[in-house]
């Protein structure tokens, strides 16, 4: 069996191939030829929680356990720990152990880059990041890997929290052009991008109210009913597409305190399949995250140690 830390869970993971495994992955669940569950949930204390995320395909299967412990800090910890196990579905027998953080943030980025690729009305060269943690500098390594994004503007809490995350961008990607923002600077009107990308745990919209009519707006972070990125006026005024719309139904706080029609919510697995019609205009992006998608991560990174 492989085991993989951190950076070599990256390696095994380039955009390149994980974009179109995430899509192949969206059309075998919409087929129902991959079998992944809502995530089980159990609570170890008040602020801890254990999250396990199986899925089942024909050729390998996987099981991701997370812990998530909201006060590691003090423990010089990180909150959020796991692992990836991926197994041979026919026999059962270990194939790898990947770095489940890692796992997480990169087949997260790569279905926003599924989403950017199957509804954006062009290769974005700018995009809008409201938030500054784990995934949002992820994201951005997406978008500069697979699109070579050269310019964005990045919105923090604090102007000097977007500085401090916009350097770090600019060391780590020569060239890059970053713009730093307090996101209250934002409530009504964004900046001009081809896409806005929230990745936040904000119990209130960040996402601007007025968005220009060609630029894609794709909701990350909110993953829990009482979290909400989308503001209702845009859910309202837009068809919606997600991630996986059996989860979005009990996940998506966005969606959910909209009191959206559901009719108007599309997966992205239908519309890849030809089950469901492409929208005629631009869309909202909703992704909530899914275990097949963790199953996607794992076909690239076997077939990569190959």
């Amino acid at each position: 069996m492989h085991i993989l830390d951190r950076a070599r869970t990256a390696q095994a993971l380039p955009y390149s191939r994980l974009v179109p495994a995430v899509a192949v992955a969206a059309k075998e669940l919409s087929a129902g030829q991959i079998v992944a569950p809502e995530r089980q949930v159990v609570t170890i204390d008040p602020a801890s929680v254990l999250l396990s995320m199986p899925a089942i395909g024909a050729d390998v299967s996987v099981t991701k356990l997370i812990t998530v412990h909201a006060k590691n800090a003090q423990h010089g910890l990180p909150a959020i720990q796991g692992e990836v196990i991926v197994f041979d579905t026919a026999t059962g027998r270990r194939l790898a152990l990947l770095d489940g953080p890692t796992v997480t943030a990169r087949r997260t980025a790569a279905m926003t880059l599924l989403g950017i690729d199957t509804f954006a009305p062009k290769k974005p060269s700018s995009v809008f990041i409201i938030g500054t943690g784990v995934q949002a500098a992820a994201h951005v390594d997406a978008l500069v890997e697979f699109f070579g994004v050269p310019e964005f503007h990045v919105a923090g809490r604090t102007v000097e929290s977007a500085q401090r995350f916009a350097d770090a961008l600019k060391v780590k990607h020569a060239g890059l052009t970053v713009h730093a923002h307090a996101a209250a600077s934002f409530t009504n009107e964004a900046p001009e991008t081809d896409v806005i990308i929230a990745l936040t745990t904000s119990s209130v919209p960040v996402i601007p109210m007025k968005v220009a009519a060609q630029t894609l707006a794709v909701g990350v972070g909110a993953f829990k009913p009482n979290m909400a990125e989308f503001p209702p006026e845009l859910l309202h005024a837009r068809h919606i597409v997600v991630d996986d719309r059996d989860g979005a139904k009990h996940e998506a706080g966005d969606l959910i305190q909209a009191k959206v029609d559901w009719s108007n919510v599309t997966g992205i697995g239908d519309i890849l399949s030809g089950k469901a019609g492409h929208p005629s205009s631009l869309p909202v992006f909703k992704t909530v995250g899914q275990a097949a998608w963790d199953l996607a991560a794992a076909r690239v990174a076997i077939d990569t140690l190959v």
